[in-house]
């Protein structure tokens, strides 16, 4: 099994979608230059030693070089030993909205990526239970299944975006059944499902889902992201509020009614998110450390080979080439002068 130890490093990568754009720009100013200048073939001939492969090979060599940094950084490891964990624990599904309303910034820096933040705690407390994540928007999809190994289940975790789930909505009816099947249907007990959700634009059936769950013995917790009040949301295209096709700003607002109504269906229990992480946090392990524990037993990776000292090497030797080859190629005829005068 390979995986990034620090996953969050290859976000640099979209750097080189920059550098790219910075060759192409000063690669099309240069030409533009000579062309004002006169005939581009007779312009580039003043220019003592000019080459534009050699301008265009040491732009290659940085390019590859930040590539292979990048990928050092973030660490590249190999499975290398394998073991079965034996542990006692719950199974816990997080279904999380990732709908366009999840971006509007009425808790900071905004509701998807404080509820993602959420989680990450979530996870850093919940040491033997198995855990599962599920996202929805106009539909719903298990986007990771039940694990022990958190270090994967935060690499999933950072990929979530909105963008995953073109269709807008809050499928909240599928994203508990998709998170039910994700559960063994063998079982009656042991089964945890949080639901964080702005509750907007819901779908009906949630209640008849949500009583369905808990008759295979799924207990839903739900989580509600924004304020009651609501918040503008972001338009990319403007930068700007999003507007309606009359102009008028769209808000949006939590519906706490709805995922209080699932919470009781559940069996579980509401929970407001607002700056205060750390008492949610806290509340939701108690509620899952008072649910009666299983044994599960599971073959995870124990130990893992570093791969970031040939990535990291490589970088270097690159740089290093790119260093030492000149920004300029000498002409045969001052090779020549410098001949006849020894």
């Amino acid at each position: 099994m390979l995986r990034f130890q620090h996953s969050e490093y290859l976000w640099a990568l979209a750097l080189l979608l920059v550098l790219q754009l910075a060759f192409i720009s000063v690669t099309w100013w240069k030409r533009r230059s000579i062309r004002r200048l006169g005939d581009p073939s007779l312009v580039e001939k003043l220019f003592l030693g000019y080459s534009r492969r050699l301008f265009t090979l040491k732009f290659l060599l940085l390019f590859v070089a930040f590539f292979f940094g990048v990928v050092g950084l973030a660490n590249l490891q190999k499975g290398s030993r394998m073991e079965k964990i034996t542990r006692k624990g719950v199974d816990v599904i997080i279904a999380l909205d990732v709908s366009k309303s999840m971006l509007a910034g009425d808790i900071k820096p905004d509701r998807l990526t404080r509820s993602k933040q959420l989680i990450t705690k979530l996870m850093d407390k919940l040491d033997n239970d198995r855990i599962g994540l599920v996202v929805f928007a106009g539909n719903a999809y298990l986007q990771m299944p039940l694990t022990i190994d958190y270090s994967a289940a935060k690499m999933y975790l950072s990929t979530v975006s909105p963008d995953m789930i073109p269709t807008q909505g809050t499928a909240i009816p599928q994203a508990i059944q998709v998170s039910n099947d994700a559960f063994n249907k063998k079982e009656r007990k042991h089964k945890a499902l949080i639901i964080i959700s702005d509750g907007e634009d819901h779908d009906e059936g949630s209640l008849q889902k949500a009583r369905a769950a808990f008759d295979e013995g799924v207990v839903i917790n739900t989580i509600g992201v924004g304020s009651p009040t609501g918040s503008p949301l972001p338009d990319p295209e403007t930068g700007g509020p999003k507007k309606d096709k009359d102009g008028n700003i769209i808000i949006s607002k939590l519906d706490e009614n709805e995922l209080k109504s699932i919470a009781a269906a559940g069996k579980g229990i509401y929970q407001h998110l607002d700056n205060n992480t750390e008492e949610v946090v806290n509340t939701l392990v108690s509620k899952i450390d008072g649910m009666e524990q299983k044994e599960f037993g599971e073959n995870i990776f124990t130990d893992y080979n570093s791969y970031f000292q040939y990535f990291l090497a490589a970088c270097l030797l690159l740089i290093v080439a790119e260093f030492f080859i000149p920004e300029v190629k000498r002409r045969k005829e001052e090779e020549a002068v410098t001949i006849v005068k020894e």
